[in-house]
């Protein structure tokens, strides 16, 4: 009889385990410690993992586009607790951290939708507008269609200053205002060198860009038309992306000062011609002052060439 009684005690603890072992196991709640989100709420489901049915309750709000919002291990026990989850801190310094998804929209554009509100006020595209705010930049949520529309905006034509309420994205249930303040500035857009040009070379269109400078940080004597300077050759050698002054740049010297030439005198049917040295350095079109070698008398003539100079009619006897 004990027999039969083990027996039995036996059988019935191996079926128990047997039943056990096919159970299916449990997947452990685990917490998403740096999430993202793209909606006003925080659901269940972006906070833990394995929540079943209840993924898609919100439990909080979301923080605004492009912020983070910080839940720490109580709040987040708390709400474990709450919708009877298996999920608690290990200790106090266990937290959630959720982004909430943007687009980020740039300062060129809320300086072109300004430009377009202030077309009245006379301010042009190549105004420079400059915020009051350097580090100013507008996020809007995450896949909304991205813009900028002026509400109001005040504009003082003697400071230049302005002040203005936009929204964005434009025309969006969800449109966010902001305020921003700033100044408009004249511009002037002026030839730059793209590489560093050395004395005595010559300044080729290829070797300049444009960009628009403020006005009132120009100098008097600043290049602001390609003729100006392409040609020329630097006195010393100029940097590039920056304005360059007429006062630093030059004609090419193509008769330097104490050099040979030879003179040119046109007479009725033919051309008079003589060795000269020059007294000047001078340029292509230049009159300088011109030393016959034989005779060593002195004449002015107009370079026209390298190492070519014609002579003026009244310098004539000076060819002798």
């Amino acid at each position: 009889m004990r027999v039969l009684i083990l027996t039995l005690a036996v059988t019935l603890i191996s079926t128990a385990v047997v039943a056990n072992s096919k159970a299916p196991a449990i997947t452990p709640v685990m917490l998403n410690s740096a999430l993202k989100v793209n909606a006003k709420v925080i659901r269940l489901g972006d906070l833990f993992t394995n929540t079943g049915d209840q993924s898609s309750v919100a439990v909080a709000y979301a923080p605004e586009p492009g912020k983070r919002a910080s839940f720490d291990a109580r709040w987040l026990y708390r709400v474990a607790r709450a919708y009877r989850l298996e999920w608690r801190p290990i200790n106090d310094r266990v937290r959630a951290v959720v982004t909430r998804i943007s687009q980020v929209i740039g300062r060129d554009e809320i300086k072109g939708a300004l430009r377009d509100a202030l077309m009245d006020d006379g301010i042009g595209p190549d105004a420079d507008i400059e915020f009051s705010n350097r580090l100013m930049k507008l996020h809007v949520p995450g896949g909304s269609l991205v813009g900028v529309a002026v509400d109001d905006i005040d504009f003082d034509p003697r400071s230049r200053r302005f002040s203005a309420v936009i929204s964005a994205p434009a025309g969006s249930p969800d449109a966010r205002q902001f305020q921003i303040r700033g100044r408009i500035y004249k511009t002037v857009e002026v030839p730059v060198l793209v590489r560093r040009i050395l004395a005595g070379e010559v300044i080729k269109a290829s070797d300049l860009k444009w960009i628009k400078v403020r006005a009132r940080r120009m100098q008097p004597n600043t290049v602001i038309a390609e003729a100006d300077i392409v040609g020329m050759t630097p006195r010393r050698g100029l940097r590039p992306g920056y304005p360059v002054l007429l006062s630093s740049i030059h004609r090419p010297i193509i008769v330097a000062k104490g050099s040979l030439v030879t003179m040119f005198l046109q007479a009725p049917k033919m051309i008079l011609t003589a060795q000269g040295k020059a007294l000047e350095n001078g340029s292509d079109g230049d009159v300088i002052r011109i030393s016959n070698t034989q005779s060593k008398k002195v004449v002015e003539a107009e370079i026209i060439g390298h190492g070519k100079v014609a002579v003026r009619a009244t310098a004539q006897l000076a060819m002798n």
